[in-house]
């Protein structure tokens, strides 16, 4: 049993890995969420601390309560979900696949409803806890070939602002995360290497949003927007 538990899903690589590992090192109790196992398992040769790996395809609502609860049920309460999943795919609106639409919002949007849904009962009995929604700067302002791509992310800020107003009344935290592009594997294939030089590192991001979520006396930071500084 651990104090301190961190769910993380999206813990593949980027920003997910960048937080486990930190998070590890802070002696948190990290649970690694994603769909590739061998991902998974590289971030979690970096780890210093316990942890545990899930497989799990976060738009599977089913598969996500299965596990939540079994980690809830092997290490106890979850203090910390970081909503860290998505997928993006770029092209003008009209040659945006079927495929492609499915899996932004389900992945991105669904999978954010139902990774929250299946803490926050656990959240609510305890009055304790922070959700973390990484959303994109694409939850702000529409783009242009990132059509789908906004549309789930904006349908992530309403959730979050929604959800925010929901737990007004309680002692649980719900963070935004707001930022521009990061140097990470989700750009391959879409961006060359002279254009992600300039990206954002992801190990400045995670370390702005564990300042920001640090639990603080009389005050809860509900929105973090990190722009490109060009």
């Amino acid at each position: 049993m651990s104090k301190n538990i961190v769910v993380i899903t999206g813990a593949g690589s980027g920003l997910g890995a960048a937080l486990a590992k930190k998070y590890s090192g802070l002696g948190y109790y990290v649970c690694l969420l994603g769909r590739t196992k061998s991902k998974l398992e590289k971030t979690a040769k970096t780890l210093t601390h316990g942890y545990s790996i899930y497989e799990v395809d976060v738009s599977s609502k089913q598969m996500v309560a299965q596990i939540i609860q079994s980690i809830q049920g092997e290490f106890g309460s979850i203090q910390l979900l970081i909503n860290n999943a998505g997928v993006g795919y770029f092209d003008y609106a009209e040659n945006l696949s079927e495929d492609s639409v499915q899996q932004m919002i389900d992945i991105n949007l669904k999978g954010t409803i139902f990774c929250t849904q299946e803490v926050l009962k656990g959240m609510k009995e305890r009055n304790e806890g922070t959700i973390v929604n990484i959303v994109s700067t694409a939850g702000k302002e529409g783009k242009v070939t990132e059509s789908v791509y906004c549309a789930s992310k904006f349908g992530v800020k309403g959730f979050t602002e929604s959800l925010a107003l929901e737990l007004n009344d309680t002692s649980i935290n719900v963070c935004a995360v707001y930022m521009g592009g990061m140097r990470t594997e989700f750009w391959d294939g879409i961006f060359s290497e002279e254009q992600t030089k300039n990206l954002m590192d992801p190990n400045d991001i995670a370390d702005i949003i564990m300042d920001n979520i640090k639990p603080r006396k009389a005050l809860a930071v509900t929105e973090v927007v990190i722009k490109n500084h060009r």
